[in-house]
């Protein structure tokens, strides 16, 4: 005899999981119309959204996001802690400007040279750095930024040493050179985001990313099964490495130029604090990260000139004046009370939610069973 109870049976829908590629796919549509739009939000923009400085802050904002993307899918997908992460964001931006300087050529070879070249260095660093592991691994990456970082401050005539490199405009097409074309170059950077986004996405799905994950957790273990892990981590960062070029060279084409800091390792450090506030192995994490630490470091540094903060006593006005004592106060303060970053808080908080409807439902379904009463003598 089938009993009937009336409680809904726990079958995962399929609504569910479509449901981060809507919203996805809704956010970008909502950030492709955003310049057509008179949108202000004060404190955060420093006018209406179609503005050239609104256009600005949000296209440097999905530059770093994409960085933040690609360091998330060394560090979040690999656990490799990379302290040279910005050589390959450095040589995008570098790879633009001389090839459209020395070569002659347009735009889009130049960026596929500077894609090339991003390639070719990542490979031979990797090969490298992979031989090791753990401190060891990051030490070796921090000398190769390190020495990146010493050939482009001191090779003057070519790359343009302390000062910089200045975008070669002549090889540029006229839409994208200019304040007045600062929205063309924000649905550039949007299309620079989008990109490494996928790309992050189809390896943290594919056999590649699940292997890598593998690695990540017990590499002794994957090595045991047959599998090959130096090769997994090393396409990984390979593949990482070219998602950080394509943000270079978005950046380069943003700022007109490009200089030494680029290549340092002070960026790679700014770029795991974005990681790490937005919540690392967290795809939107490391784009809200990416987001969230630029605005403040833009915001703050206006701040840090009002004049309300020229009044106030040494003791408060020093420590305000100065945005990367806030911002370190701000990553100490997510570090103790979020670890798990924003989106690692946010989820722990979404599971747990999920986990206590299913314990009521479960409960209900027992409650049910229990009132049934089977007439005796007759077999369920």
């Amino acid at each position: 005899m089938t009993v009937t109870t009336g409680v809904p049976t726990l079958v995962p829908g399929r609504t569910g999981a479509y449901l981060p590629f809507v919203v996805g796919a809704a956010l970008v549509v909502v950030m492709a119309v955003l310049p057509l739009l008179n949108i202000s939000i004060p404190g955060i923009l420093p006018g209406a959204t179609y503005t050239p400085g609104s256009l600005a802050l949000l296209s440097l904002c999905m530059v770093f996001a994409a960085l933040a993307l690609s360091y998330n899918l060394l560090l979040g997908t690999s656990g490799m802690l990379s302290f040279g992460h910005a050589l390959y964001f450095g040589v995008g931006a570098y790879g633009l400007g001389l090839a459209l300087k020395f070569f002659g050529v347009p735009l889009w070879p130049g960026a596929l040279i500077a894609l090339l070249g991003g390639l070719a260095i990542a490979a031979f660093t990797g090969a490298i750095s992979m031989r090791v592991s753990g401190i060891p691994f990051a030490m070796v990456t921090l000398a190769f930024a390190q020495a990146g970082s010493v050939l482009v401050r001191r090779n003057q005539d070519v790359t343009g040493g302390e000062e910089g490199l200045r975008l070669p405009v002549d090889q540029v097409p006229s839409w994208l050179v200019g304040v007045s074309n600062t929205r063309n170059l924000y649905w550039v950077t949007l299309c620079v985001l989008v990109v490494v986004y996928l790309v992050v996405l189809w390896v943290d799905r594919s056999r590649l990313g699940h292997l890598a994950q593998a690695v990540r957790e017990n590499e002794l273990r994957v090595q045991v099964l047959g599998l090959r892990p130096y090769t997994a981590k090393l396409l990984v960062f390979i593949l990482a490495a070219l998602c950080a070029s394509l943000a270079g060279i978005a950046y380069m084409l943003l700022q007109s130029g490009t200089q030494p800091s680029t290549v340092g390792a002070d960026l790679t450090i700014t770029v795991l604090v974005m990681v790490v506030l937005g919540g690392v192995g967290f795809r939107w994490g490391a784009i809200v990260g990416g987001v969230l630490y630029t605005i403040l470091d833009q915001r703050l540094t206006v701040l840090a000139r009002a004049e309300w903060i020229r009044d106030l006593p040494d003791v408060l006005r020093i420590p305000l004046s100065e945005p990367l004592f806030l911002l370190g106060v701000l990553f100490i303060l997510v570090v103790m009370f979020l670890p798990g970053g924003i989106a690692g808080t946010i989820d722990a908080a979404v599971r747990r939610r999920r986990g206590e409807r299913t314990r009521s439902q479960l409960r209900q379904i027992d409650d049910a069973d229990e009132n049934v009463a089977e007439p005796a003598g007759v077999r369920a």
